[in-house]
């Protein structure tokens, strides 16, 4: 049987392709044509649904010739967000641009239509004419068009750093909140030591990658099997070399088959977001910092981007995080440990780098301060010290930035639009009303 990191890596690749969709489409549309072309011998269609040959010819055949043409127009629009995402944006993000269902629907829509009317086509005879599929295929071209026409418009719409900030960031809060929920109701009543005595097996990584999911049931009922507690040595995101310690197995005598475990944990090229919501804070963070090169040199869009870590900062700040989660079997004993990120994690992934990349730009300096002034105001009072540390660096780093006095102060001013906001040094965080805590 084909292990379920196996089928969580072909789950990924379905998700990204952009040919399985069309072809299914195209598989349809010579379907459809032989559907249309069986009405057509019932004789129950009206009489004025009714065309020539030479008519019906040439129809189906300039419809085949404007969908090559418009699948050559989305092929195109494809290069140019490759070229955007790889230039202006991060990289990472086109792992999430090929899972895009629109674009999946028009590209089997075109292909659909097609295999139709070339279908058809070929059936045409000067004594037989698929009235209704030909009147079909102008229904078909029309559906095509409109929903090319909403492509291009979530096209020029939804392409702009600030929106991919926007989605980028939704998404991972939506990860976050999801997965905190559920480890939470699955956490064991008590984790001050969850390993029992015994011996410690450890379980190597066959291959190498980094760790993009696991299968947390699946562990917990290997567990149970064989009556010990599993240790995920690394967490999600992390890079494993061949040969490292993947899982560690504790209190069994007889350890757990190696392939098994190691196979309910999912390894690949890059991290993923369906259990890492890490990783959508890091490509805000690469959409940050790549405005702040000196080629793009747009510091107006880093604090755009800056309003989504805020965002996510605050959900995060919401959620019951810990160093390590210990989820239970069935009766509420301890059956797999899986280590976790802490606070101080998320806010240095979310500001460390932009303010290193933006230490001499103004506007990128009051944002952060801004940022983390609304942290240390809604936050409980364990998570201020780290915020207190990151307010701390930022103030050595624009000392160091700004050796005139004016521009200094300037620099040091809360501003949530970066400049123009009307905050004045000193004056401290504004009032907000403090967000409810998730969970």
């Amino acid at each position: 049987m084909m292990s379920w990191a196996a089928r969580f890596r072909l789950r990924q690749y379905v998700k990204a392709s952009l040919w399985i969709i069309p072809l299914i489409g195209l598989l349809l549309g010579a379907v459809l044509a032989e559907w249309a072309a069986g009405v057509q011998r019932a004789g129950w269609l009206p009489d004025d649904w009714q065309y020539s040959a030479t008519t019906a010819s040439s129809v189906l055949s300039s419809v085949v010739g404007a969908m090559v043409a418009l699948l050559g127009f989305v092929v195109t629009i494809g290069v140019l967000v490759v070229q955007q995402a790889t230039g202006t944006l991060s990289p990472r993000y086109m792992r999430l641009w090929y899972r895009d269902r629109l674009q999946k629907a028009v590209l089997a829509t075109f292909t659909g239509t097609f295999a139709y009317a070339f279908s058809l086509l070929r059936r045409i005879e000067s004594d037989y004419v698929p009235d209704l599929g030909v009147t079909l295929s102008g229904v078909a071209v029309s559906v095509s068009l409109v929903l090319l026409l909403i492509y291009l418009n979530r096209f020029t719409h939804n392409l702009r750093p600030v929106a991919i900030a926007d989605l980028v960031g939704r998404l991972g809060e939506k990860v976050l909140v999801r997965a905190t929920e559920r480890v939470h109701r699955s956490s064991a009543r008590d984790e001050a030591s969850p390993a029992p005595a015994g011996p410690v097996t450890p379980i190597r990584s066959e291959r190498g990658g980094v760790i993009q999911a696991f299968d947390a049931a699946g562990l917990i009922a290997t567990a149970v099997r064989h009556d010990c507690v599993l240790v995920l040595a690394h967490q999600v995101g992390d890079f494993v070399p061949p040969g490292t310690t993947l899982v560690e197995a504790h209190g069994s005598a007889r350890a757990p088959d190696p392939r098994r475990v190691t196979g309910l944990v999912a390894l690949g090229t890059e991290r993923t977001i369906e259990q890492d919501p890490a990783f959508a804070l890091r490509i805000l963070v690469d959409i940050a910092i790549r405005a702040l090169s000196p080629a793009v040199n747009d510091p107006t869009t880093a604090v755009q981007v800056l309003n989504h870590i805020d965002t996510f900062l605050h959900v995060v700040g919401g959620a019951r995080l810990r160093g390590r989660y210990v989820l239970a079997d069935g009766e509420g004993r301890p059956r797999l440990v899986v280590p976790g990120r802490g606070w101080e994690d998320y806010l240095q992934l979310g500001v460390t780098e932009i303010r290193e990349y933006g230490a001499t730009s103004l506007q990128v300096c009051r944002r952060l301060r801004a940022l983390l002034d609304d942290l240390l105001e809604t936050q409980p009072a364990e998570r201020l010290p780290a915020v207190r540390a990151e307010l701390a660096l930022l103030e050595e780093s624009v000392r160091r930035a700004f050796t005139d006095p004016a521009r200094r102060a300037g620099a040091r001013t809360a501003d949530r639009q970066g400049i123009g906001g009307g905050r004045r040094p000193g004056a401290g965080p504004s009032p907000r009303r403090r967000r409810p805590s998730r969970g």
